[in-house]
């Protein structure tokens, strides 16, 4: 049989930063089971390949229908592969508001407000603009400025200034309100996915992919092991120490209900043996809802399907090949802005991005021409979801509800939002391009609005809290991310925030990584 002293499941963002941090100094040998590939492609590295990553670097779950969005199946994109879903995303390094933390920690979690997270954050940064008070510069993840970012995301910007947004440089400082360009996770032009941040070549540091986790080992409250799949043989390893669910906020829940812990009911309904009743396991399910508002423009100026279009690219691929620098180390999602819907707030609820393209359901629907888009969501929803079982197979895809637009507040904030987006689309940088709305709206309109944004809306991939942190007994994780109920056995990704943050995720299921590593490293030596 296999045996490491800590197997990790799943290498993306929070499962690599834990088992890179993990094996520093070879004390203790760490295995990694990732169900895709390396994804060391071009397509992965260079960052503006992002719409065309190959299918098999991304899960493409759907949601069941959602009765908030006309009965709708929302798209769910989630990284397989090692660096998950930081090998597809968009790059953005966001935090979320300082309150967003301190709000953890008024909620049960003590050690995770925003003074104790700072120092996490910046030990893993390195950011190019070097060391400050809210920046690290040592880290092994590279935050890059765009040096090459489109003249419309910095028209975005200044129609922002229009509207007394104010410009913000750094929405990870002192300050998150206002419109700026975003900072990426890229070293010298090229995506640096948090597996090539962490997962350094190691005598001990055993990486295995194209392996399928079928479910945790655990006897009489303690973890000693996982059961996979591999090459069409079913196979376990050992795990002597520890064992960490790394598999995001949709899978390791799918995998704790296959290994027995979860809502008893369901688990039953399902022909499982219910090992621990645990009815947190696969709800608190958060997601930022958002509307897309799409315009097309004369010309080639902002990227597009069109001949002069290709031609502008291909001499940008070019470009990047030879020197890594130019048009394709964009994010597309270069610029953004964080809104308060009543000033009276002490936080955003509102952030805008602004793509340089036209992006049509996830961008999955070819559209010829070009133009810009601009998304608006809603920063803490109040609609609450779950994830649970749609078969015991670990390859199929666990049955996902966000229940989007559920709390009608959400629907009310999102009106405000949509209208905000389009005051800043209309202002005069913006409207010197002379963008046509695919989809024209008269905002006055309430109904027609409600209409739109029912017809429209979706995600923009920011899944949490399936495996909540917490105090109480109902938590499935405490504070030092140990699974309730079975002994050695973390959890280390974004299912285990108890609250959606006010922004991207990505930045903070790393330091999650990073953080369980230390609890783990605390717990072993203790």
């Amino acid at each position: 049989m296999e045996a490491a002293d800590i197997v990790v499941i799943g290498g993306g963002s929070g499962g690599s930063a834990v088992a890179g941090r993990l094996s520093e100094g070879g004390k203790y040998s760490v295995a990694v089971l990732e169900a895709g590939g390396r994804n060391t492609s071009i397509k992965t590295r260079m960052p503006g390949m992002m719409p065309f990553q190959r299918p098999g670097a991304n899960w493409a779950f759907e949601t069941v229908p959602q009765r908030g969005l006309n009965g709708r199946r929302g798209y769910q994109p989630r990284g397989r592969g090692l660096g998950g879903s930081s090998a597809i995303n968009a790059m953005l390094y966001v935090r979320g508001h300082h309150r967003d933390y301190d709000e953890w920690r008024d909620l049960g979690c003590p050690g995770w407000g925003w003074d104790d997270m700072l120092p996490w954050f910046k030990k893993a940064e390195h950011n190019v603009r070097g060391a400050s008070d809210y920046h690290g510069d040592k880290g092994p993840l590279w935050v890059s400025d765009q040096l090459w970012a489109h003249p419309g995301s910095e028209a975005f910007i200044d129609a922002c200034g229009e509207l007394q947004i104010p410009r913000n440089q750094d929405f990870n400082g002192a300050e998150q309100s206002g419109a700026g360009l975003f900072q990426v996770t890229q070293r010298n032009g090229e995506r640096w996915t948090a597996a090539r941040a962490y997962l350094d070549r190691r005598d001990n540091l055993e990486i295995i992919t194209d392996a399928m986790v079928e479910r945790v080992l655990f006897e009489e409250g303690r973890v000693w092991g996982v059961a996979y799949q591999r090459d069409g043989q079913a196979r376990e390893i050992r795990a002597r120490r520890a064992v960490v669910l790394a598999a995001g906020a949709f899978q390791t829940p799918q995998l704790l209900m296959l290994s027995g812990i979860g809502p008893g009911e369901h688990l039953r309904e399902m022909g499982l043996s219910v090992r621990i009743d645990r009815p947190a396991v696969g709800g608190n399910l958060q997601d930022h809802v958002d509307y897309v508002a799409a315009f097309e423009t004369e010309g080639s100026f902002f990227l597009g399907r069109s001949l002069p279009g290709t031609l502008k690219s291909l001499g940008s691929i070019g470009r990047w090949m030879v020197s890594r620098k130019g048009r394709m180390t964009t994010p597309y999602a270069e610029a953004g802005a964080f809104l308060r819907s009543d000033p009276a707030l002490e936080r955003p609820d509102l952030q805008l991005h602004f793509l340089i393209a036209i992006v049509e359901d996830h961008g999955r629907t070819a559209v010829p021409g070009h133009g810009f888009s601009c998304h608006a969501c809603v920063l803490r929803p109040e609609s609450r979801g779950t994830v649970r079982l749609q078969s015991l197979d670990p390859r199929a895809a666990p049955l996902i509800d966000p229940d989007f637009l559920g709390d009608p507040r959400d629907l009310e904030l999102l009106k405000k939002g949509t209208r905000a987006m389009y005051r800043v689309l209309e202002a005069p940088q913006l409207a010197q391009y002379r963008g046509r709305d695919r989809y024209p709206i008269d905002l006055d309109d309430d109904a027609a609005l409600e209409r739109l944004i029912r017809a429209r809306a979706d995600t923009i991939y920011h899944p949490v809290g399936t495996a909540r942190m917490g105090s109480d007994e109902g938590a499935v994780v405490t504070p030092r991310l140990k699974v309730r109920g079975v002994e050695g056995l973390y959890i280390a990704d974004a299912s285990i925030m108890p609250r959606l943050v006010g922004g991207n995720t990505n930045a903070p299921s790393i330091v999650i990584g990073e953080r369980c590593a230390q609890f783990i490293k605390e717990d072993l030596a203790s």
